[in-house]
Order: C-alpha cells, then sequence, then structure tokens
C-alpha cells in the first residue's frame, strides 16, 4: 500500500509526533508499503519530486526526530514554514494524503488528535487509522470524557470544568480545595497539567496554564500507582505500570526521556485488577465509540481501587511508549502492531 504516515503538525506534543511518526512509517516500509513521513505543518517544502515519486523517496523521508524535556517552541515552528499560511496543513500535504491508499496518524495532541484534522480526510473521502472526528473529539475534551466514564458506570475522580481569566485567579485560587490536579481540557503527554499541594502552587498553577487557554477541569488528586492498559480491536492487552525513579510525577519528561522512570509490562497487579481496568478501558472506548485502538490511563489507590483518569486516542507510539509495550507483552512485534493498527482501521471505516 501507498501510505502517508502524518506526524509533526503544530501542538505541544511536536516532537513526540515526529518519532512516533517516524517509528510508524521505518515499520510499515519494512513490511513492504510504500510508507512516507509528512511533517503536517510543514507539508512537502523541501521535495522537489512529484507526489507519486514521494512514496519511493529514500528512506521514506524519515530523519532523526528526537524528544526533548521540554516541548518545542511552536512560534519558531511557524516561522520555518516559507509560505508563512495560516493553515495547519502545509504545502502539499493534502496533495500527498490524497495520493495515499491511506494515511497513518502519527499525530498527537491537540493538533490531530481533537478530531478537526479526522473532519477534513472524511470529507475528502482520505481513509485513515483511528478514530473518527466526533469520537475524537469528545475522547480528547477531557470534561466530555469524564461524563462518558460516569454514564458507563466507569469510577473516576469527582470534577469541575473551569474557564477562567487572570482576574478569576484570585478568587479561585481560594474557593478550590487543594491539594488537587488541574489539566487543560485538551493537553496530552502530561502537558498541561499541574498539581498544587498550597493555594500559592495553585495560583501559580492556574496562571501558567492561561498558556494554554485557560479551560480547565480540577478533581483531587489521587494518590496511588499508575496504570495504563490498552484496547486493540476488540481486545484490551497488558497493563503497564508506570513508576518514576524519584517518585514524582509521571510527567513529560518521565513518559520520554531514558532512565527517568521505569515501565513495567505486565503491571505487577493482580489478575482481578487487570481485569477490571481492562474491561474499563474496553467499555470506555466502545462507549465513546472509537475505533481500532486507544489507551486508557487510571490511578490504582492504596486500597486496590481503580480510578480512570482519561483515555488517548492516538496513543504514543515512539521506541519507549506504552502501547508497543503492551502489544510486545501480547506477543505483537512493533511492525505487527503497525500492521493490525491499519488493517483494523480500514476495515472499520464507514463507507461515504
Amino acid at each position: 500500500m501507498k501510505i502517508v504516515v502524518l506526524a509533526g503538525g503544530l501542538s505541544p506534543e511536536r516532537q513526540v509526533s515526529l518519532v512516533s511518526g517516524e517509528s510508524i512509517c521505518r515499520a510499515l516500509r519494512s513490511l513492504g508499503h510504500r510508507a512516507v513521513l509528512v511533517d503536517m505543518f510543514l507539508g512537502l517544502e523541501g521535495w522537489a519530486g512529484s507526489v507519486e515519486d514521494l512514496f519511493d523517496a529514500p528512506e521514506g523521508l524519515c530523519g532523526r526526530a528526537e524528544i526533548c524535556t521540554r516541548a518545542p517552541d511552536l512560534a519558531a515552528v511557524r516561522r520555518q514554514r516559507r509560505d508563512q499560511s495560516p493553515s495547519l496543513f502545509g504545502p502539499g500535504t493534502l496533495e500527498a494524503c490524497m495520493a495515499a491508499d491511506a494515511v497513518f496518524l502519527g499525530l498527537h495532541g491537540e493538533c490531530g488528535e481533537d478530531g478537526r484534522v479526522q473532519a477534513a480526510f472524511d470529507l475528502l473521502g482520505i481513509p485513515y487509522t483511528g478514530s473518527g472526528h466526533l469520537a475524537s473529539g469528545m475522547a480528547m475534551n477531557k470534561a466530555v470524557a469524564k461524563q462518558m466514564m460516569e454514564h458507563a458506570g466507569i469510577p473516576t475522580a469527582p470534577w469541575r470544568e473551569l474557564a477562567y481569566t487572570a482576574e478569576d485567579i484570585p478568587r479561585l485560587t481560594g474557593e478550590l480545595p487543594v491539594p488537587c490536579a488541574v489539566k487543560t481540557i485538551n493537553g496530552g503527554s502530561s502537558l498541561g497539567v499541574a498539581l498544587p499541594d498550597t493555594r500559592e502552587e495553585l495560583g501559580e498553577a492556574l496562571a501558567a496554564l492561561l498558556a494554554y487557554g485557560g479551560h480547565v477541569i480540577v478533581e483531587p488528586k489521587l494518590a496511588g500507582r499508575d496504570v495504563t492498559v490498552g484496547v486493540l480491536g476488540d481486545r484490551y492487552l497488558p497493563a503497564v505500570e508506570m513508576i518514576t525513579r524519584d517518585g514524582s510525577y509521571f510527567d513529560y519528561a518521565a513518559k520520554y526521556q531514558s532512565g527517568v522512570s521505569l515501565e513495567v509490562c505486565p503491571a505487577p497487579i493482580t489478575e482481578d485488577q487487570w481485569r477490571t481496568m481492562g474491561e474499563a478501558a474496553l467499555r470506555l472506548h466502545r462507549a465513546l465509540g472509537l475505533r481500532a485502538y486507544s489507551r486508557t490511563d487510571f490511578i490504582l489507590d492504596g486500597e486496590g481501587r481503580s480510578w480512570c483518569l482519561e483515555i488517548n486516542t492516538l496513543p504514543g507510539m515512539t521506541p519507549g511508549s506504552l502501547l508497543p509495550k503492551e502489544a510486545a507483552a501480547a506477543g505483537l512485534s512493533y511492525p505487527q502492531l503497525c500492521q493490525e493498527i491499519l488493517t483494523l482501521s480500514i476495515g472499520a471505516r464507514p463507507r461515504q
């Protein structure tokens, strides 16, 4: 198949996406697919050949992307694009996607995971991997996802949705409970998350999260073990427990920097705990109408109860990401995982 692996984009998770995209592209090429990596935002500015020749480009245009400890400077990324168009699709991006047999979405975060790209592809008749536009948008919005958890009977911490400005911070600092977790409504990779223990820290967190738009959910800070469970097709995969080496929060750096955390798969939990979380992950996946795959994050408290945190419709696919670890524990190699995602996605795509 001719496959565009679409990655990069213009979200704080840009670098994670590029590493995922390169890994996916190489895996698909190892299986014989004519796969090529396309940066959604920068497009084909550096490509001098035809669109058809693109699928035979050396190494599928894969580079050597890396994930730094800090999120990328998106203003600097914008300046890189020669045409300076306001479009999030770079030059030639849509033409390449329309020439492909399918697009494998390696995007992460708001630029790609919130349903807008999926909606554009649906209108253009472009087959793609993962969930449709409506389901993606619902899952990306933490408040909507929380409502769906409650509707499906999945335990989750009590929560409050807030849209605020700088003028509201003094009032909110005085009335919100601490310690708590404050999360931007549509963030990912643990970006846009704060865990204040004091009112001073809460005020600082609210001020910092204004950079993400000032739309958040607030919930109690749950103490326990970080566990995640992936769904692939109609089954859930072995669980992973994430353990930071210093006992701190499993944040962006802990997720993507080698040696900062330990991911144990299968997680050292009981069979009942795994099945409880796995069935909850599968139930939420179905309740949201997701397709092909997803990954759901939980906190397992000291009494052995699991609390659902959020669901990811395009989970990380870097070599160190959690879903590939789960697939490996279930007997699937990384290329096999990519092929199954592709097969499940195309097979489940509704006719236009």
